[in-house]
């Protein structure tokens, strides 16, 4: 049997010392996003199920949206799902070849969504408030 040879690696555990590509960050927010529109399907269908099941419960539906936590989550909601819908579109180009596979469009592609989502981000705060 040959001898085991046990290498001496150093490990990193610490993700912030790490400097991740725009793109890795790009994907790891569209992954989160996704996160949080699923979460939020449960939250809007149940105000929705609130607001259809009687005129008081609109009144209910109405008093809830009208606070400041409540516009907070739904501005979160609709940042979230702009960023995922941007960050889909990209992907959806990549994959029927519209956008070249390379390492600098995904780079420029990474960072226009980015920035698209933060426009539609605030659009949507505006929209709230």
């Amino acid at each position: 049997m040959g001898k085991i040879v046990k290498k001496q690696r150093p490990v990193n555990l610490d993700l912030r010392t790490i400097n991740q590509p725009v793109s890795a960050i790009a994907s790891i927010l569209h992954r989160i996003s996704g996160i949080i529109t699923f979460i939020a399907v449960g939250i809007l269908l149940w105000l929705l199920g609130m607001s259809l099941s009687s005129q008081e419960g609109f009144q209910h539906a109405s008093e809830i949206m009208t606070g400041f936590f409540a516009k907070f989550i739904l501005w979160g909601i609709l940042t979230a799902l702009g960023y995922h819908i941007c960050g889909g579109i990209r992907h959806v180009l990549m994959d029927f070849g519209f956008l070249e596979e390379s390492l600098a469009t995904g780079k420029t592609s990474a960072k226009l969504a980015i920035v698209i989502a933060v426009i539609l981000s605030i659009l949507a705060g505006v929209l709230i408030w």
